[in-house]
């Protein structure tokens, strides 16, 4: 048997030889592009003539690229330094250096594309890659996406979504409210009085519905493919205060309307088991809310239903709103909210026992306490405040911007 290579096509009738080719392509395997082209070059030589063409066969580089080794080898081999297996230089040129108005052409689209010329041809096309590199083809400079890719990453491109940042148009004197009500909050908390941030979270529909978000799990939860208000248990409508003295928030889960009615029966609920242990002492009470819903200063029965809990609980209520707006920047929206999405992320509410518990159990590292508590009263939608109604409120409007800033007081025993 020679000891030399042969065509692969011998190597089923050959054991010996099959296992011979099978170490030379393990090794081949590891070794980088110089390294493996010395040594199929290497063993060229030794087969002889036809050399190049037998482990050409054998190792699949081509014959070229083994003929190139013997001239290293015959002719002395250049070092290359460490961590190179090309000469600088070597190798296929980058395309943009081939086609220098490649780049231009791939920046022109860019920009046209997002902001520029609407009857551009991506303008209303999703610029993937691969349709930006097709559109680069047509217009004679052929590129593949990978090269799209890495292009773009070079321009400083990456893939980005949308940002909430643009408020739009803003009432002038917003940020003179916003400044009005800090001072308001800092004046109520210097005097140990109660302050507390109100808003109403997300409808949510109680039931095994999809809820936004992944959890560990070893299995995917299942969950219903539609969202039919057929296949619910009913609504849970999340009513929070927020008591950024303490750090703690309480939630009224309202099961039927969205109303003022529920809103201060929220505000009641939560001086009741929370406010008045925590504020002994309190006269009044500062409620920042923002200018939507059912709180909204506008509501006439918002304001009725003020009065009446002012009267019960013999405090004075001050209400600061926040510009229509803005209303994100209320601390219960970033201080509980936003906690109690993250803590039910991928959770189904599939009952208003996992409402609740799911809403209790919210904790942060910086010490939130969360209470929450189900309110099965059915609220009632377009009750109509008559005038003599209103003129029972005893409604004390402030100098700056009365409509957002005012004080019900509460009327004394007679």
């Amino acid at each position: 048997m020679t000891p030399f290579p042969c065509p692969c096509s011998r190597c089923d009738a050959d054991p010996q030889l099959r296992q011979t080719h099978n170490r030379w392509r393990a090794l081949l395997s590891v070794l980088n592009e110089h390294q493996a082209r010395l040594f199929a070059a290497n063993l060229a030589i030794e087969a002889g003539t036809d050399g190049p063409m037998l482990l050409s066969q054998i190792t699949g580089l081509s014959s070229r690229t083994i003929q190139r080794g013997i001239h290293e080898l015959q002719h002395g081999v250049l070092p290359l330094g460490p961590d190179r297996c090309r000469r600088p230089g070597g190798g296929c040129k980058k395309v943009e250096e081939t086609d220098p108005d490649l780049v231009k052409a791939l920046e022109a689209i860019m920009v046209e594309s997002t902001a520029g010329d609407p009857m551009s041809l991506l303008r209303w096309t999703s610029k993937s890659i691969r349709t930006i590199a097709r559109e680069l083809t047509r217009q004679g400079h052929p590129v593949t996406h990978p090269t799209v890719l890495r292009l773009l990453h070079e321009q400083h491109y990456s893939l980005r979504g949308n940002r909430k940042a643009l408020e739009g148009k803003q009432h002038p004197d917003r940020d003179a409210q916003f400044r009005y009500l800090h001072e308001r909050v800092k004046a109520f908390l210097e005097s140990q009085q109660p302050v507390i941030s109100v808003d109403t979270k997300k409808k949510e529909q109680v039931g095994n519905f999809n809820n936004r978000g992944r959890q560990w799990r070893r299995q995917e939860r299942l969950v219903n493919t539609y969202d039919f208000w057929s296949l619910s248990e009913g609504s849970a409508i999340p009513y929070g205060i927020y008591d950024p003295w303490y750090n703690e928030g309480f939630v009224n889960v309202g099961m039927s309307h969205d109303t003022a009615e529920l809103v201060v029966e929220s505000i009641q609920r939560w001086w009741r088991w929370m406010g008045k242990r925590e504020y002994p002492q309190a006269e009044e009470l500062l409620i920042t809310a923002d200018n939507g819903g059912s709180n909204r200063s506008t509501t006439k029965l918002w304001k009725r239903c003020l009065q009446e809990f002012a009267d019960r609980s013999g405090l004075d209520i001050t209400v600061c709103h926040y510009p229509t707006g803005t209303s994100k920047w209320n601390k219960v929206e970033h201080r509980l909210f936003s906690f109690i999405s993250i803590n039910w992320r991928g959770e189904p509410l599939t009952s208003y026992e996992t409402v609740i518990n799911l809403i209790s159990h919210t904790k942060t590292a910086t010490g939130l306490k969360v209470r929450a508590k189900l309110d099965k009263r059915n609220y009632r939608t377009g009750i109509e405040v008559s005038e003599e109604e209103m003129q029972s409120v005893n409604l004390e409007p402030h100098d700056f911007r009365p409509e957002w800033n005012y004080t019900i007081r509460h009327h004394a025993e007679s």
